[in-house]
């Protein structure tokens, strides 16, 4: 498997022939070791702590430490505390807090404390920050056969399509949401704003606020008309779920400028083709092509997080419900709904605000020069991120799918754009 991502790289670098080519070794080298984290994950046992030199252990316990000092700051009741080694942190909530959700399959309530693996989250989110969310047909081209192993997993039923054995059946059936090569670029936009569907919007007029941003992330069929005040009315891309992707024609009746660029999360599927054919949609749409994140929080609301600190330098998020006292989903425009781990949903929201990735606004932390205390500096999550790379798992430990293997084609080392 880990021969079948060097044909990748030598795959991409092939396609790379008009580029400068020295230039692009050196981001390949550069990013190399960064993409093996994408695909394997980081081993944070004992023993591969005791491998790392002196140094790397003092970045590790030095982003560890800030990193806890942050969230017992900023996280209105949360605490953090050190894990089984310098890698992992636990982040606990109140003892006195009531959960809500249930799992529908196990029927058990939702716990209090959640483990993440911060040597995990550095190298991911960083790869991330520097590679591209949406399919285009040259990554397409660029795996080792991606028209067979791939592009029929972006197609409703693709199942049906004998794995694309038909290329140029695949290809119209994706053609109309399949660019030549990536539309964004990594910090394309300076300050991005990512907005939720909490309810908790209806609390706080965020709207001019939020309309000050450079580029503004919706979720999926939330509506802006007779809300402007609390939630903007500016909306430059909307991230949609199946369901709402099915609704298409619906979704653009929901942004004035009809500028708005819509991106499907999921699979192209004959509706969707069929409207934007004939309605027609004259938005921009594409398929996001995104990294896993295992057990994360879940939800589009994620994803489009994970969309807008690919293409923005500084990214912060509103409606997204996580101060004390949220233990169901709400939404601003309708009634609840059941949603899916709203507590490790906070958790999570917060680990990522403790490592400098985005700006948590909301009721409670309404002051727009609010600041974010204790947030590791820049050198420190750098130099963790250094450590974290030589706890790579060994490649006879490496287990990886085809539909995760099409995640690796980072943006920074594809196009010479990635960061020391």
């Amino acid at each position: 498997m880990v021969a079948s991502q060097f044909q990748l790289v030598s795959a991409v670098f092939a396609r790379l022939e008009a580029q400068d080519l020295a230039s692009t070794i050196v981001a390949l080298a550069s990013g190399l070791s960064a993409i093996l984290i994408y695909i394997t994950g980081v081993s944070s046992n004992l023993n591969a702590i005791h491998q790392l030199s002196h140094e790397d252990v003092e970045a590790l316990e030095s982003l560890q430490s800030s990193f806890r000092k942050c969230v017992n700051a900023n996280g209105l009741g949360l605490r953090a505390v050190s894990g089984s080694d310098h890698c992992q942190v636990i982040i606990n909530f109140p003892s006195d807090t009531v959960p809500k959700w249930r799992d529908p399959k196990t029927g058990e309530l939702e716990g209090l404390s959640f483990e993440f693996n911060l040597c995990e989250a550095v190298a991911t989110w960083e790869q991330v920050r520097n590679s591209t969310t949406i399919l285009t047909r040259e990554f397409i081209d660029a795996l080792p056969n991606g028209w067979e192993d791939y592009a029929w997993r972006r197609i409703n039923k693709g199942i049906l399509l004998n794995h694309c054995q038909n290329k140029t059946l695949c290809m119209e059936k994706l053609s109309l949401v399949l660019p030549e090569t990536p539309p964004y670029v990594p910090r394309q936009f300076d300050r991005c704003a990512v907005i939720g569907n909490s309810g908790d919007l209806l609390k706080t007029r965020f709207g001019k606020e939020i309309d000050g941003y450079d580029a503004v992330v919706r979720e999926n069929g939330a509506p802006i008309q007779n809300y402007t005040e609390y939630v903007g009315k500016k909306s430059t891309f909307r991230l949609l779920n199946r369901g709402s992707a099915k609704a298409l024609d619906k979704v653009v009746e929901l942004d004035e400028t009809k500028k708005e660029a819509l991106i499907i999360k999921t699979t192209i599927h004959d509706i969707m083709n069929k409207m934007i054919r004939d309605v027609p949609i004259n938005n921009p749409v594409y398929l996001m092509l995104g990294a896993s994140f295992g057990s994360a929080a879940k939800g589009t609301g994620l994803k489009a997080l994970e969309f807008a600190l690919s293409i923005c330098e500084s990214v912060d998020m509103y409606g997204f419900t996580v101060d004390p006292g949220y233990k169901e989903w709400t939404r601003y425009f309708s009634e609840s709904r059941q949603g899916h781990t709203p507590l490790h949903g906070r958790a999570y929201y917060q680990m990522m605000e403790c490592l400098g990735l985005i700006k948590i606004h909301s009721p409670m932390r309404a002051d727009v020069d609010h600041v974010v205390q204790w947030v590791p500096s820049s050198s420190t999550i750098r130099a963790a991120r250094v450590a974290s790379e030589k706890l790579l798992s060994s490649v006879d430990q490496i287990h990886l799918d085809v539909s995760v293997a099409a995640n690796v084609v980072c943006f920074g080392s594809v196009y010479g754009l990635g960061r020391a």
